[in-house]
């Protein structure tokens, strides 16, 4: 079945109206302010980015709070993905923590708890 050209038109509109309100969003987050007030360059080996390779650049929350994003841009620094990871591992190696008392206490959630359970009725068949 033929659908009309206008329809197609219709869609193609949509998608791209969507598109665009979707880069907005993204322009009005964290990374795309960070990167218009800072140099594309890792703030720990220096290495220097363009367009070609700006996905390479992440955006690092010095004090490891994902929420904290003043509008200064005070508590971000440009990384490349390599720096970023070495600061992510630095960080869980030291035994650090936000403080919060929630974020510190073991997880309750047991998924084999019943495990041997359910692999004893299958030997009972």
């Amino acid at each position: 079945m033929n659908r009309s050209t206008p329809d197609k038109m219709d869609r193609l509109d949509r998608v791209v109206a969507e598109a665009r309100r979707s880069r907005e969003q993204r322009e009005a987050g964290y990374r795309e302010k960070s990167l218009k007030m800072y140099p594309w360059v890792c703030g720990r080996c220096t290495r220097e980015f363009t367009r070609a390779n700006l996905h390479e650049l992440t955006v690092h929350h010095r004090d490891h709070n994902h929420d904290n994003n003043p509008p200064d841009g005070s508590n971000w620094e440009l990384l490349c993905i390599y720096c970023h990871d070495n600061e992510h591992s630095r960080y869980l190696e030291a035994g650090c923590s936000s403080g919060n008392e929630a974020e510190t206490r073991s997880t309750t959630h047991n998924p084999f708890a019943a495990l041997k359970q359910m692999l004893d009725r299958g030997q009972d068949d």
